[in-house]
């Protein structure tokens, strides 16, 4: 289905949201009048000229929002620095909705034939920053520009994006701390600002708005994950490869009826996995390894009925892995590698005869292949602590394991493969639309 095709099905999505930004408009249309007319006068005499009509005042054939589009992608259009694939080449003259990656469709209150719905920029390497002017798109349902090349920070602007429904900035060369702007968009059910540099702590907002994918892996964030984790609707949440402390909320386990998949991978956190995570009863990707988790396995985790892929490698978990956790009935992938077990149920071991991949190498398992030496073993169980308290980080905190002796941990982190399909085609991503909400996928950068 093309975008276009797209956005007229979600008429009637906007149809519920248009109130939000009708008394809006009529403040904004005078403004991006305004605008729209002084732009014009820095165009070439010959684009004025190829765009006008005898008797018609030029800014006449455009409806307000439109004229507010135009002033707001010259805009960015000048903010661009570097554009390899010539992609705004394209964005010359007044017709907006010609612009290659700028998408139409009529507004839900039906004040004009059309106005700009989507952007959809993914994979054009370009360039430059956002322009507070882009909030003047104020028809916005999609914001998608992954994998360029854009730096800076969200201009605040885009709080007047009312109707925005996915925001999509990842694979960028973002900064700063996080962008609290896209918070105070009031229908954003999509958030990803994964593959940037952004750094500091997470608000504790982001997780009491109604999120229903929440991407914010490989960036810089560090601090605990607050506490208000337990009270997002979210069905997928991503956390890995940043600088995160502290333990695993335990308000985790009251998203238990909304969460799909969550993954910790690749930070500092320490303590034991919660007891009452097998309340999440929908997961069906947990996902906590290279970390510094301590304890047991929790057995409530084999309350977890969907779960599909379970990762605790390269911890420091120790004690037995119980049977009923390996007799899962959807289960695909249980790696509980590089971590201190010293014992396993006969079932765990036969996971590969019923199809299931199964790792438990360099542990303290007796009779199992690969394990640790009995004096790494020996040297751990004299030191062991069981739910240590969460030590404060240090300014900069190692990449999610530790490295002094008697253990040994690899230098590198693994990419991870996500388990949500793919967003964009990434073969013409000017052609096809975006895949509907609900299908979640991290870029390749």
């Amino acid at each position: 289905m093309r975008l276009v095709q797209k956005l007229l099905v979600w008429g009637c999505v906007y149809a519920v949201l248009s109130t939000f930004v009708a008394s809006s408009l009529l403040v904004s249309d005078q403004n991006s009048t305004d605008e729209a007319r002084n732009s014009t006068q820095l165009l070439p005499r010959r684009a004025l000229q190829q765009y006008s009509f005898p008797g018609i005042p030029l800014l006449a054939l455009l409806n307000p929002s439109l004229r507010a589009a135009f002033v707001a992608l010259q805009a960015w259009k000048a903010a661009i620095t570097s554009d390899p694939n010539g992609i705004t080449a394209s964005w010359f003259g007044f017709d907006v909705c010609k612009y290659k990656g700028v998408f139409c469709a009529p507004p839900p209150d039906k004040s004009c034939d059309l106005v700009v719905a989507g952007i959809d920029l993914n994979h054009a390497y370009i360039g430059g920053t956002l322009p507070e002017k882009l909030g003047l798109l104020n028809y916005l349902a999609l914001f998608h520009i992954n994998t360029n090349r854009f730096t800076g920070t969200l201009p605040n602007s885009i709080s007047s994006w009312q109707l925005l429904y996915e925001l999509d900035v990842s694979n960028n060369l973002f900064s700063g701390t996080f962008p609290i702007v896209a918070l105070s968009l009031p229908n954003l059910a999509y958030l990803d600002v994964r593959f940037n540099n952004f750094n500091g702590g997470l608000p504790d907002e982001l997780f009491t708005k109604t999120l229903d994918a929440i991407f914010v892996n490989d960036n810089q964030f560090m601090g605990n994950i607050p506490q208000t984790l337990g009270d997002s609707p979210a069905s997928v949440v991503v956390f890995a490869r940043n600088k995160f402390s502290g333990g695993i909320p335990d308000s985790i386990s009251k998203m238990g009826l909304t969460l799909n998949e969550i993954i910790f991978l690749g930070n500092n956190l320490e303590g034991c996995i919660p007891p009452k995570v097998g309340e999440l009863t929908q997961l069906t990707v947990f996902d906590v390894s290279f970390n510094m988790l301590s304890g047991e396995l929790p057995s409530s985790i084999a309350a977890m009925l969907s779960l599909e892929e379970l990762n605790v490698a390269y911890n420091l978990l120790s004690g037995a892995i119980p049977s009923d956790i390996c007799a899962l009935p959807h289960l695909e992938n249980f790696t509980a590698s590089f971590n201190f077990f010293s014992s396993e149920a006969d079932n765990c071991p036969a996971l590969p005869s019923r199809g299931v991949s199964f790792d438990d190498r360099q542990n303290c398992l007796p009779g199992r292949p690969q394990q640790r030496t009995s004096a790494e073993c020996s040297a751990f169980f004299q030191s062991e602590q069981v739910c240590p308290v969460a030590r404060p980080p240090p300014i900069y905190p190692p990449y999610g394991y530790m490295s002094s002796p008697p253990y040994t941990y690899p230098t590198n982190i693994p990419s991870h493969n996500y388990s949500p399909p793919s967003k964009e085609n990434e073969t013409t991503p000017y052609e096809e639309d975006p895949s509907p909400p609900g299908s979640y996928s991290a870029p390749s950068p």
